[in-house]
Formats: C-alpha cells, structure tokens, sequence
C-alpha cells in the first residue's frame, strides 16, 4: 500500500529560500511570526514539520499567502 509523505528537509528548503529572498535572518522572521528561532532554525533543516497554524505565521510574517509556500513544495515533489 502506497502512503503518501512529505519530505520535511524540502518543506524547510523552501521556507529558508523564501526567508532567504526576503532578506531576512531566522531571528527576524521568527519574531514576525511569533514562533521561537530554534523551532523555526528546526523546521529549516527539516528537523521538524510546521503545523498548519505554523506555516501561516510564517507565511503572513514573508507577506506572501501559504499557498504560495505549498504550490513551491508540490512543484518539487515528485507525483
């Protein structure tokens, strides 16, 4: 049976690179976002995967919308 996983080292790559594109340090976007550096340092490096309220922090505190975060995760996954 096929179950379908999301790779949390590609969900942190893309998040760095947006945070990256905005200029911005983790110690930055983490206090836009209300959410502790380690944890947002954490989800970077796929050490952990963002809940769904996590992501639009970060999303909100990048001035972009998740599903622009989500659209870039689903173009680099495979199927």
């Amino acid at each position: 049976m096929f179950t379908p996983t999301l790779d949390p080292k590609l969900v942190g790559e893309v998040i760095a690179e947006f945070r990256k594109k905005r200029g911005l340090s983790q110690e930055v976007l983490s206090g836009l976002a209300d959410i502790g550096r380690t944890h947002l340092s954490a989800i970077e490096r796929g050490e952990r995967k963002p809940t769904l309220e996590t992501l639009y922090r970060i999303s909100c505190a990048l001035g972009i919308g998740m599903s622009v975060i989500v659209a870039e995760i689903e173009r680099r996954t495979d199927g």
